[in-house]
C-alpha cells in the first residue's frame, strides 16, 4: 500500500497511538515477542534415554534374571543401562545448557512516538499503529511500513542471507509477491539500520512478522539421525533373534526331558550370551570420544547422535555468506581508465594485502602512483572508520566504506595520515536517489574534490576518458559478480564556496574497483575434499543470482548459470516440475526461509541425507528440518545455533568437512565394537546349540558369561572406541542412508568368526569332557579360559575391517593394548582368588595349559586375515567414491 492507506488500514495518526489505545492494542493483540520452546527439564532428558528398543530388551533379561534368583546378572545389566543413561543425559543436558534462545535476538529498547511525544519502551509493548524512530545501529522491533527515509540502509542478512545492505524507500508501493529481499520499503524485524535514518509504521508484531513466521517453522519435529534409525532397527531384530531363539532352544531343551528350572536356567544363559548389553554404553562412548575430537577441529555437538549423522550425509546445502564467503565486502578488483587491470589480496578486515597485475600488466611506479590516487580519493569521500586494537580490527559505517578504507590502508593511504594532511572543507553524503559521494577536502592551498558511487554516474561527471575501455571494463567486473564502484578527482572550485552538485563536472576519472563478498582461503579445498568423499555439495543463499553464480564458479567451474534456481521460479514449480528442477540445480539464489525448507525436504525425499550449514535467522526452519544442521558459531545468530545439532566455531567450511571425517570414523568405530560384540554372541550362542545337538550340559553357566562379557567385552569393546581414522576413510562413497549396521559384510565376517570359534571351543568342551572324562567344572574352566583369550586376540581383529592387524600400529591405540593385557590379567587372578573362583566355579590350571589354550585362542587372527584379504579387501575397493561434480541442469 501506499503510505496514506497503511494509515488508513491500521487506524493509525502520524503522530502516534494514545497510551490508552496502545493498551488497548496490546491487551488484544498480546506481547510483541516470538514464540518460546522452553529447555526440557532434567528428568525429561533422562527418560528420554531409556526410549530405546535395546534399552528395554536389557531390563527384560534383567527381570528374568532376578525371577530366576540370578541376581548378579541382573544388576550387572542394570549398571550397563545406568552407565548409558548417564553418559547420555549428562551430554545432552551440557548442550541444551549452551544453547542461545530465539528471545535474545529481538533484546532490544525501540524509540517510538506515543501521543506526538517521542519515548524509549521496552520491545514487547510494541504494538501495530505504533510510530517507530531508526537510526544508525538500531534494530527493527517489528515488521514496519516506512513512513520517511534518508539514506536509510539496513542489513537484511540474518533474513534473506544477501551481504549487502539493502537501500530502503518510503515512497513507493511493490506487488504483494516481492521477496523479502526486494521489499524497499519495509524495515523487517530484527535487521539493523547501518546508515541514515526513518520512521516506520508497525504493520506486524511477534509471531505475525517475517521472523515470527520462521520462528514457527521451529516448531516442526527435525529429520531424525541415520544412527538413531539404524540402531532401532537392528535393535528390533536383535530381539526378535532372541526371543524366538531362546523359546526355540528351550523347547528342544524340555523336549529331551529337562526340568522346567533348568530350561529357564537355559533361557537366562542364552540372553545373556545373545544380547551384546554393552552396546549401548560403548556406543555412546564412542559418540563422546568423536565429539571431543571434533570440539578440538572446530565442532561442538549439541546432540549426541549428529555425530555420526554429519558422517553420513550424502548432501550438504551451504549458505552461501558468512559460511563459504567472509560476510564482508571487499576490494578484490582495481581496473584503471587506460584497462590496465589489477588484483588484492586479503579478504574482510585484513589490513594487509597487496597489488597485484592481472593479465600480463606491468606494476610500474607510474602505474602504483595512479592506484595510490584512486585509494586515496576513495578514502577522503567516506564516512566509515576503522582501527585496530590488539591486533583486531573494528570497523564502523556503510559496508562500501569499509571496504575502501581497508583497500587504502593495503595501497598505503591510511585515512589517519590523510588527516593530518587533509582539512574536510564540504561534503555530499551519499544518497541512493543520487547514486554518488564526494567531497572537497583541502591540502595546504590546494583543493580538491573527490567523488565516487554508481559507474553511470561517475562517468557522466568526467571527461578525457576512453568511454569504450571503460565500457568493457564495466562489464567484465559487472559479469563476475562483481559490485563496481566509480572512483574520479578533480580541482575544487575556483569561488571557494561549499561543494555543490553542479562542480561536480570535468573531473577525472581514476578507475573502477570491483567488490565482492570473497571466499573463505579454505572453501574451495573443502569442497573439492568434500566431492571426492563423494559428497553433493549445493548452494543455497538469498543473495542475487549473477553474485551467487560468481561464487560457485570460483568454487568450481562446472557450475553453469543453467544449474541456478531462484525463488522466483521455484514458486511457480510444483509436482514433478518441482522435483526435477530442485534434483538439477546446483545453486539456489534468492530463495526465502519457506523455500529453503522446501528444499531439504526435496532432497530428503530423493533419498539424500541432507547436512544444512547456515548462520542467520533464515537459515534456522532449515537448519532443524535436515538430517543433521550445522551453524556458525563465530558469526551466526542466536537463533541458528539454537536449531542446529553442530555448531563450527570458526565459521569455517573446512571445518564441516573436518566433522564428515570425525563422523564417518566415529560410524567406524561403532561397526568394529559391533563386530567384535556379536561375533562373541554368535560364538556363544552356537556353543549352546552343539551341546544340546550332542545331549551335554550346557558348557558355560549364566555367572560365566556374565564374567566373560564383563572383564572382555567391558573393556575391549569401549577401548575400540578410541582407534583412529581409516587412511582411505574420506574416499569412500557415502554409505547408502538405509544402509543397516548389521550388513551383509557384518554377517559374513560375525559367522565366519563365530562358527570357527565355536567349532574349536565346543571340540575343545567334549574332548575334555567325553574324551577325556573331566568333570563339568574343570571342562567349563578351561573353555572359559579359551573363550577369554579368544575375545582378547579378536578385538585385534577388530581394529579394521579390510586391513591387516598386523599393518594397524599399536601404538595408534594403547588403550586396547592395556585393555586386552588387563582382561587376561583378571581372569587368571580371578582362578587364584578365592570368593570369585567359588562364585565362577573356576580353578587355577597348569602353566602348559594356559599357553596351549592362549594360542589356540590365537588362531582366530589367521581367520580373520583370510576373510580380509579374500573377502572385505576387494569389496571395499569398489566402494571408493569417484569425484562428485555439480549436478547437470535436468
Amino acid at each position: 500500500m501506499n503510505v496514506h492507506d497503511a494509515f488508513a488500514e491500521l487506524n493509525a495518526k502520524s503522530e502516534g497511538l494514545s497510551e490508552a489505545e496502545a493498551s488497548r492494542r496490546l491487551e488484544a493483540d498480546g506481547p510483541n515477542k516470538l514464540p518460546e520452546t522452553g529447555r526440557p527439564s532434567r528428568l525429561l532428558i533422562i527418560i528420554r534415554q531409556f526410549n530405546n528398543p535395546l534399552t528395554f530388551i536389557l531390563f527384560a533379561a534383567a527381570a528374568a534374571a532376578f525371577i530366576l534368583g540370578e541376581n548378579a546378572d541382573g544388576v550387572f545389566i542394570c549398571a550397563v543401562v545406568a552407565i548409558n543413561v548417564f553418559i547420555g543425559a549428562l551430554q545432552e543436558w551440557r548442550a541444551e545448557a549452551s544453547a542461545a534462545s530465539l528471545k535474545k535476538t529481538l533484546r532490544i529498547k525501540p524509540t517510538v512516538i506515543r501521543d506526538g511525544v517521542r519515548r524509549v519502551i521496552d520491545i514487547e509493548e510494541i504494538v501495530s499503529g505504533d510510530i517507530v524512530c531508526l537510526e544508525s545501529g538500531a534494530v527493527a522491533p517489528a515488521d514496519l511500513r516506512l513512513v520517511s527515509a534518508q539514506d536509510l540502509r539496513m542489513d537484511e542478512s540474518l533474513l534473506t542471507g544477501e551481504s549487502k545492505p539493502a537501500s530502503k524507500q518510503s515512497d513507493t508501493t511493490l506487488e504483494e509477491a516481492t521477496t523479502l529481499g526486494d521489499r524497499r520499503n519495509m524495515a523487517l524485524a530484527g535487521t539493523m539500520v547501518v546508515a541514515g535514518r526513518g520512521v516506520g509504521l508497525v504493520c506486524a508484531v511477534g509471531e505475525a512478522t517475517e521472523i515470527g513466521a520462521i520462528a514457527k517453522m521451529l516448531g516442526a519435529r527435525g529429520a531424525r539421525p541415520p544412527l538413531l534409525i539404524r540402531m532401532e532397527a537392528f535393535s528390533a531384530r536383535i530381539g526378535l533373534f532372541i526371543v524366538g531363539l531362546t523359546a526355540l532352544l528351550g523347547l528342544a531343551f524340555f523336549l529331551q526331558g529337562a526340568a522346567f528350572s533348568d530350561v529357564l536356567l537355559l533361557s537366562v544363559a542364552l540372553a545373556v550370551s545373545a544380547i551384546p548389553e554393552g552396546l549401548p554404553a560403548a556406543i555412546t562412548v564412542t559418540l563422546a570420544i568423536a565429539s571431543s575430537r571434533m570440539g578440538k577441529r572446530n565442532v561442538i555437538v549439541r546432540r549426541l547422535p549428529a555425530v555420526e549423522a554429519l558422517g553420513s550425509c550424502t548432501l550438504i546445502a551451504t549458505d552461501k555468506t558468512g559460511t563459504l564467503t567472509v560476510n564482508r565486502l571487499t576490494a578484490k578488483k582495481i581496473i584503471l581508465p587506460d584497462g590496465a587491470e589489477f588484483d588484492i589480496t586479503g579478504e574482510g578486515l585484513e589490513l594487509s594485502g597487496e597489488l597485484q597485475p592481472a593479465g600480463g600488466v606491468e606494476c610500474d611506479d607510474l602505474t602504483k602512483d595512479r592506484v595510490f590516487l584512486l585509494s586515496r580519493a576513495a578514502a577522503l569521500t567516506n564516512e566509515a572508520a576503522i582501527h585496530e586494537t590488539d591486533g583486531v580490527v573494528e570497523a564502523q559505517g556503510d559496508s562500501v566504506d569499509i571496504a575502501f578504507l581497508v583497500l587504502a590502508e593495503k595501497l598505503g593511504a591510511r585515512k589517519k595520515d590523510l588527516q593530518s594532511t587533509f582539512r574536510r572543507h564540504s561534503a555530499l553524503p551519499y544518497e541512493p536517489q543520487h547514486g554518488y559521494s564526494a567531497s572537497l577536502d583541502i591540502e595546504t592551498e590546494n583543493g580538491f574534490i573527490s567523488a565516487k558511487g554508481a559507474p553511470e554516474i561517475v562517468l557522466n561527471m568526467c571527461a578525457h576518458f576512453d568511454r569504450k575501455t571503460a565500457e568493457d571494463a564495466l562489464h567484465r567486473l559487472a559479469s563476475a559478480g562483481y559490485r563496481v564502484i566509480a572512483v574520479a578527482q578533480g580541482s575544487a572550485p575556483s569561488d571557494g564556496g561549499a561543494l555543490e552538485a553542479q562542480h561536480l563536472g570535468d573531473l577525472d576519472f581514476l578507475g573502477f574497483v570491483g567488490l565482492i563478498d570473497p571466499l573463505r582461503r579454505e572453501a574451495p579445498e573443502a569442497v573439492a575434499c568434500a566431492r571426492a568423499a563423494g559428497i553433493d555439495v549445493r548452494m543455497v543463499t538469498g543473495d542475487h543470482p549473477e553474485t551467487a553464480l560468481a561464487i560457485a564458479r570460483q568454487l568450481d567451474p562446472s557450475w553453469a548459470p543453467e544449474t541456478v534456481l531462484t525463488g522466483a521460479e521455484l514458486s511457480s514449480l510444483t509436482g514433478d516440475a518441482l522435483r526435477d528442477r530442485i534434483n538439477g540445480a546446483a545453486i539456489f539464489a534468492r530463495v526465502e526461509p519457506a523455500q529453503k525448507n522446501l528444499i531439504v525436504r526435496e532432497l530428503q525425499a530423493q533419498g539424500h541425507f541432507v547436512a544444512v550449514t547456515g548462520d542467520g535467522v533464515n537459515d534456522a526452519p532449515a537448519l532443524k528440518a535436515a538430517n543433521v544442521g550445522v551453524a556458525m558459531g563465530a558469526g551466526g545468530t542466536d537463533v541458528a545455533r539454537a536449531a542446529a545439532d553442530l555448531i563450527i566455531t570458526d565459521d569455517n567450511f573446512a571445518s564441516i568437512v573436518a566433522g564428515v571425517e570425525e563422523g564417518r570414523a566415529a560410524y567406524d568405530n561403532i561397526r568394529k565394537i559391533v563386530w567384535l560384540l556379536l561375533a562373541t554372541a554368535v560364538t556363544e550362542v552356537l556353543i549352546f546349540i552343539l551341546a544340546l545337538t550332542f545331549s551335554m550340559p550346557i558348557p558355560l553357566t549364566a555367572v560365566q558369561i556374565l564374567w566373560m562379557n564383563l572383564v572382555t567385552e567391558g573393556v575391549q569393546d569401549v577401548a575400540l572406541a578410541f582407534e583412529g581414522k581409516e587412511p582411505d576413510l574420506m574416499k569412500r562413497k557415502p554409505r547408502r542412508p538405509k544402509e543397516p549396521i548389521f550388513d551383509r559384510q557384518m554377517i559374513e565376517q560375525c559367522l565366519v568368526i563365530g562358527l570357527y570359534v565355536s567349532i574349536i571351543s565346543f571340540g575343545l568342551y567334549y574332548y575334555l569332557y567325553e574324551i577325556l572324562g573331566f568333570d563339568i567344572e574343570t571342562a567349563r574352566n578351561i573353555t572359559l579360559l579359551f573363550l577369554v583369550s579368544f575375545h582378547n586376540f579378536h578385538a585385534f581383529n577388530c581394529r579394521s575391517e579390510t586391513r591387516s592387524a598386523f599393518r594397524v600400529p599399536l601404538r595408534a591405540n594403547p588403550i586396547l593394548i592395556f585393555g586386552v593385557a588387563g582382561a587376561q590379567l583378571l581372569h587368571i587372578l580371578a582362578m587364584y582368588t578365592p570368593v570369585i573362583s567359588d562364585v565362577l566355579e573356576i580353578e587355577p590350571v597348569a602353566l602348559w595349559e594356559w599357553a596351549v589354550v592362549f594360542a589356540l585362542g590365537g588362531t582366530v587372527v589367521v581367520v580373520g586375515e583370510l576373510y580380509k584379504f579374500f573377502i572385505a579387501r576387494p569389496r571395499a575397493q569398489r566402494h571408493f567414491a569417484g569425484p562428485m561434480k555439480a549436478p547437470a541442469h535436468a
